[in-house]
Parts: structure tokens; C-alpha cells; sequence
């Protein structure tokens, strides 16, 4: 007889520790008990503790880069830190290329002025 849900539940989430998971698609790698069908087809894709043990990992993974990031003495690994954790006032200020646009999205009225060409005599016969 096969595994219960459950027994494949507990088992991925030691999987997702042990290998510091981030996708569900990676959970297949490090486990073969289950091809990705079967794992869909019982659900475990909704299980609370298999969403909030990937994003765990997401986040202790983010928090490491942004840390090794602001010791860098590399400034654009300095100024990607910076992007990450400042607000929108921030980043405006940084950015070499801010445009704030007001769209209005008016219609227009305006004149098109076709010019033509001189057309050529066809009438007149070559010597």
C-alpha cells in the first residue's frame, strides 16, 4: 500500500528544510516519491505547511543577499540593497531617470495635409 497525503506532506516539508526549497517545481528533484501529477492531483500544492515552509526559505534567502549585499564594498551590490529596502520617494531620488507623466488620455482633433506630386505628361511622344 502507498504513502497517505500526510506521509508525503511531512516528508516534503523535510525535503523543503533540508535542501532550502524555493519552488515547488524544485521539491521534485530531492523527493521521487512523487512525479509532479500525483502531488498536484492529491493537492499538496495548497498545503499551508508546504507554502509557508518555500516561503521561509524565500525569505531567509532575501534576507542573506540583502545582508551580503550592504557589507559589500561593492557600490551595485550597494545600490541594489538600497532599491530592495527603500520606499518610492527613495528610489526616485536615486534614479538617474525619473518622469513622472500626468495622462490624460484626450482625444485630439487635427489636420492631415496631403501633398501630391506632378504627374508626368504621358502624352507626349519620345523623338
Amino acid at each position: 500500500m502507498g504513502k497517505t497525503k500526510e506521509q508525503h506532506e511531512t516528508e516534503i516539508l523535510a525535503v523543503i528544510e533540508k535542501n532550502k526549497v524555493m519552488k515547488i517545481q524544485h521539491i521534485f528533484t530531492h523527493y521521487l516519491d512523487l512525479k509532479s501529477a500525483q502531488f498536484y492531483n492529491l493537492e499538496l500544492e495548497k498545503s499551508e505547511s508546504i507554502k509557508e515552509a518555500i516561503n521561509l526559505n524565500k525569505t531567509k534567502a532575501v534576507s542573506y543577499m540583502i545582508n551580503k549585499w550592504i557589507a559589500s564594498e561593492n557600490p551595485t551590490l550597494q545600490i541594489s540593497a538600497f532599491k530592495v529596502l527603500c520606499d518610492d520617494d527613495e528610489r526616485k531620488k536615486l534614479s538617474m531617470q525619473f518622469m513622472e507623466t500626468d495622462n490624460k488620455h484626450e482625444v485630439k482633433q487635427f489636420e492631415i495635409e496631403i501633398i501630391g506630386r506632378k504627374e508626368k505628361n504621358t502624352d507626349e511622344h519620345s523623338i
